[in-house]
């Protein structure tokens, strides 16, 4: 049961502000490429919560308020794709009450904000093993991917209930089945043949992976889809994320020479 008093205690130490992106910060971004699809693990829920008293759910609670925020500024950004690490296959194993919270969050999310996502046309999509998830869950999921089908704008993607090995494991058995009835010919089979059995295959790779409270590690996220990615990690805690954050995170991107294991012309020459 939520306790009315921790909330009043989230608004004591942190308020929300509202999201703007200025003209002139939008003009300095956009002179250079920016990365298409971003993908985030958000980290840091629970220490948030913790420095300021407050019960872990009291973290995703305001982590939450930040999924809002970074997406309606990645959209005005126009990045193309967002996707969002929120429920790992490996997060079964927390206490029972953090994890049913943690469940009732999409729907809690999309019933305060999805008439707003649907103003600004982003699009709901998800990844992971969604028939895993409560009814509720199921229910307020496919509600949004329904209403935004038709949504041209910025691709928001959850990854629920996901795991990168398990995702490269099923791909690995449907493969498996397709050449043993003579669907797949072993010799077609390649990098993408392989992305078309992942989860992900009507997405592009992120262009950039974000990971936040200081952690240096992936966490079993998009390991297929991440080989070529660039890596940016920030000490900052999930729910204090902010436009400023994400627009360090674009700059270090613009900043960075992507080659995939070629070289560049001029070095070349060299």
């Amino acid at each position: 049961m939520e306790d009315p008093f921790m909330f009043e205690k989230i608004k004591f130490w942190k308020k929300t502000p509202s999201v703007t992106v200025d003209d002139e910060t939008y003009d300095q971004i956009t002179k250079l490429p920016i990365p298409e699809h971003i993908a985030i693990i958000m980290d840091g829920n629970g220490r948030w919560a913790k420095k300021r008293a407050l019960p872990r759910i009291a973290g995703h609670h305001e982590g939450m308020k930040t999924v809002k925020k970074i997406t309606m500024v990645a959209n005005k950004l126009n990045v193309k794709t967002l996707t969002l690490y929120a429920f790992s296959t490996e997060n079964w194993k927390r206490p029972k009450n953090e994890v049913d919270y943690l469940l009732g969050l999409p729907e809690k999310f999309l019933g305060t904000y999805l008439p707003e996502l649907i103003e600004e046309n982003v699009k709901v999509c998800v990844i992971g093993y969604l028939d895993d998830l409560p009814q509720s869950t199921q229910r307020a999921v496919r509600k949004a991917i329904e209403e935004t089908a038709q949504n041209t704008g910025l691709q928001l993607i959850f990854a629920l209930n996901y795991g990168g090995r398990a995702e490269i494991v099923d791909a690995v058995r449907s493969i498996s089945r397709d050449v043993k009835n003579g669907d797949l010919n072993i010799q077609n089979i390649d990098d993408t043949c392989i992305a078309n059995y992942l989860m992900t295959k009507s997405h592009p790779d992120p262009d950039l992976l974000i990971r936040t409270s200081g952690e240096l590690r992936i966490s079993n996220f998009m390991l297929w889809q991440i080989a070529y990615t660039e890596l940016w990690f920030t000490d900052v805690l999930w729910p204090d994320f902010s436009e400023s954050h994400l627009r360090a995170a674009v700059d270090a991107y613009q900043k960075r020479s992507r080659r995939y294991g070629a070289l560049h012309v001029e070095e070349s020459k060299k």
